[in-house]
């Protein structure tokens, strides 16, 4: 049996697509896969014949994650530079027989290699976004419908909402990216009304915003008499409370490692033990996670585990800013125009001109800056009009211009000045607008990259517009 277990041990190490280090509790390197070869600029057998302490003196590996778990006995994540220039991300665990250290197992990822997945990633999102659209879910009953709940108009933020309408039915991690106020919480919400478990709890965790020595009472819960001032009988924590529904983790880049590791484990396990208890709890929930940080980036810094970053980046949704699908805007002003007016008992209207000014401004604080813009204006009105001039609502926006990227210096004056022409709509009014930049941008701009940086937007957003007006870079345009 000792024979056939080696046999898989070895199967494993050869064939693993990480670089796998197995190293003595005195540093000597027993063995490492061969594809740890090309990344450490030395061969295995060259390897396997010298010591992680030299290593790392030689500049190989700096630092050494193995070195640091037998210095520790704990488990350890950093980034290394191996000798040959790479960048890698390295994890390693501690191995125990009869309470004594034995060993010290640890594998490494080239970043390279996570770069490549990103891109994989990306492409197969373009890839199910074009399958979703020839799937007819568009054309079920009640998704327009829906699509008006969630103020979307423009086709990238349709796209978004197929996604989601596709995967509602499976238990695959969401992981939704974004600046701050994009929407996330709004399409999180929409993926749990969407899916079997919407007769279940949704429940939102701002991982921002609980302090780090709650956090873990908060999430996991206590028992009675887990700490000083624990309510009698204990507390079911919030990943408890979200059984048999969502558990949304917000801003789940601010997690603490030390939290990070027992999530970890809660996703891998299904099951929840609360502070001060030895019982595990089975629990039954989907998860869906959001974040306005670069994870990977995090990932490399050594600031979130690479091992839960694959856990929740399962199915991952970028929404983009407001910046980059301003066709939304109208819908979405509408929508808190009417909730003031319900709130408040009055009926406001918007004054003509202040349309100009809401689709000329970037938006950096994306919908929750328009909506608590919108406010302002509509407390500051004097009468039943919201007008340009109403005071206190207008503080940064431009009027009759079009201002470019946000952070930018770059000023233009826009077509957005012409209004709306007599019997045009809004939205005809906004394609005529757009068209007229990108057709500018197309005479002076040599790449749809060089566009994407002069207005802020990314390159994909360019090619598609262009692509909808029927515009290419240097061609003649008629007026």
């Amino acid at each position: 049996m000792g024979e056939i277990d080696s046999d898989i041990l070895r199967t494993i190490i050869d064939t693993a697509h990480d670089h796998f280090f197995v190293v003595d509790a005195d540093g000597r390197v027993r063995d490492v896969s061969p594809a740890a070869a090309a990344v450490y600029g030395m061969s295995r057998e060259d390897l396997c014949r010298t010591t992680v302490q030299a290593l790392e003196a030689q500049g190989v590996l700096r630092p050494s994650v193995s070195l640091e778990v037998i210095r520790t006995g704990k488990p350890a994540q950093l980034m290394q530079v191996t000798g040959t220039g790479r960048r890698v991300i390295a994890q390693a665990h501690p191995v125990f027989r009869d309470g004594r250290l034995a060993a010290v197992v640890s594998r490494s990822m080239d970043l390279t290699d996570l770069q490549l997945l990103q891109e994989e990633y990306a492409l197969l999102q373009r890839r199910f976004s074009d399958h979703l659209r020839r799937s007819g879910i568009a054309d079920e009953p009640g998704f327009e419908a829906e699509l008006d709940d969630l103020e979307v108009r423009s086709e990238v933020m349709r796209e978004v909402a197929l996604l989601l309408k596709r995967v509602a039915p499976t238990d695959a991690a969401v992981l939704m990216l974004g600046e701050s106020g994009v929407g996330k919480t709004a399409f999180a919400r929409q993926l749990h009304r969407w899916g079997p478990r919407q007769k279940g709890p949704f429940i939102e965790v701002n991982c921002g915003a609980i302090p780090e020595s709650l956090f873990e009472s908060e999430m996991f819960g206590y028992r009675h008499g887990a700490f000083s001032g624990a309510a009698p009988g204990g507390k079911a924590g919030l990943i408890e409370q979200a059984e048999g529904g969502t558990l949304f983790l917000d801003e789940i880049g601010e997690l603490p490692l030390a939290v990070q590791a027992k999530l970890l484990k809660v996703i891998q396990d299904s099951s929840v033990t609360r502070l001060g208890d030895t019982r595990q709890r089975r629990v039954d929930f989907r998860l869906v996670v959001a974040t306005n940080q670069d994870l990977a980036r995090r990932v490399e810094a050594g600031e979130f585990r690479l091992d839960l970053y694959y856990r929740v980046n399962v199915i991952p949704v970028t929404l983009p800013p407001l910046r980059e699908r301003r066709e939304d805007i109208p819908g979405l002003v509408e929508r808190q125009l009417k909730r003031l007016n319900g709130r408040y008992g009055r009926d406001k209207i918007m004054a003509r001109d202040v349309w100009q000014q809401l689709m000329g401004r970037d938006w950096p604080g994306n919908v929750r800056e328009l909506e608590n813009w919108l406010e302002r204006a509509w407390l500051s009105a004097a009468d039943d009009v919201i007008r340009v001039d109403a005071p206190g609502g207008y503080s940064g926006v431009s009027s009759g211009a079009w201002t470019g990227p946000a952070g930018g210096d770059a000023r233009r004056d826009a077509p957005i000045g012409e209004g709306v022409h007599d019997g045009e709509s809004l939205k005809a009014a906004l394609a005529r607008t757009e068209r007229a930049i990108l057709a500018e941008q197309c005479g002076e701009c040599t790449s749809t990259y060089a566009i994407a940086e002069r207005l802020g937007i990314s390159q994909p957003s360019v090619v598609r517009k262009l692509r909808r007006h029927g515009l290419r870079i240097g061609a003649e345009v008629p007026s």
